[in-house]
């Protein structure tokens, strides 16, 4: 335990160290958090490297009871901070490797300093301890920092879903819903849905809906228009469909959708036309 202890204050009271001599070492000449020019980012990253060879130190340490807890922490945050996020993955378990690699040779440097003290067991066991826990910490980033990604990408992509169709008015009472590109079933539900609240909010009472941008749907689109079409007749509102591929018209009939009641145009300039002269 001794042996541990004194390990333990070897490496925690060369935090400082440490973390200078992984930052000078740094390819700096890339993008991502490790080749910042900033100076507020660099003396992040360096408190960030060294709260993490303060917590590392930790596990050669006898009184340490929760060291799992911390590095959970420490791993957590990391993994949500930005400037990871806007890092490549494997530059930052590359780092992670070569921080182990500054822990071997710190220990080696400890055992040679202190010969007689230690077996060949015991260094094996330290150096078994600290792969063991940089490839525990390795798994868990990984996981954290996908995770984070993931939720920040489907953010992003939600945001786009819904700034990509918004109804635009054309007068006091009358909108327009362009569609253009391809429409999945969760965009369209997003995009009707918004439809509907942004008609009743903005008191349309005429909403045309432009398919010409839109190449193909499938049957669970073409029943989300229909259905969007039935939602607004509900609010009061008429609608108008313009610029229907054949494709679509085809997907339409197989699904046995009725648009008998509503208004069909070959093309938006054709349907505004109409609607101007009616």
């Amino acid at each position: 335990m001794i042996k541990n202890q004194e390990l333990y204050e070897f490496i925690r009271d060369r935090a400082d160290d440490l973390t200078e001599n992984w930052y000078n070492s740094l390819d700096k000449d890339r993008n991502g958090v490790y080749g910042t020019q900033n100076p507020d980012e660099i003396k992040l990253l360096k408190a960030q490297n060294k709260s993490f060879h303060l917590l590392f130190a930790k596990l050669f340490d006898p009184e340490m009871i929760n060291y799992d807890e911390e590095v959970h922490r420490w791993v957590d945050s990391i993994s949500k901070d930005t400037a990871h996020q806007m890092t490549p993955l494997e530059e930052i378990i590359a780092e992670f490797f070569r921080i182990e690699t500054q822990y071997m040779q710190l220990i080696e440097k400890y055992v040679i300093a202190n010969a007689d003290q230690f077996s060949a067991i015991e260094v094996m066991k330290w150096s078994k301890g600290v792969t063991d826990s940089v490839n525990g910490i390795i798994l868990e980033f990984t996981h954290k920092h996908m995770e984070a990604a993931e939720k920040r990408l489907n953010a992003q992509q939600e945001m786009i879903v819904e700034m990509s169709a918004p109804v635009i008015r054309l007068t006091d009472n009358i909108g327009l819903l362009p569609l253009i590109g391809e429409i999945t079933t969760y965009r369209a539900q997003v995009i009707f849905e918004k439809a509907l609240t942004q008609c009743a909010e903005k008191k349309f009472e005429r909403l045309f809906i432009d398919l010409s941008g839109v190449p193909i749907i499938d049957t669970m689109v073409a029943h989300q228009i229909f259905q969007l079409i039935k939602g607004l007749r509900l609010i009061g509102v008429q609608t108008s469909l313009s610029g229907m591929s054949p494709e679509i018209a085809q997907t339409a009939v197989h699904l046995g959708l009725d648009f008998k009641d509503i208004k069909m145009h070959s093309s938006l300039s054709r349907a505004l036309e109409l609607y101007i002269h009616d």
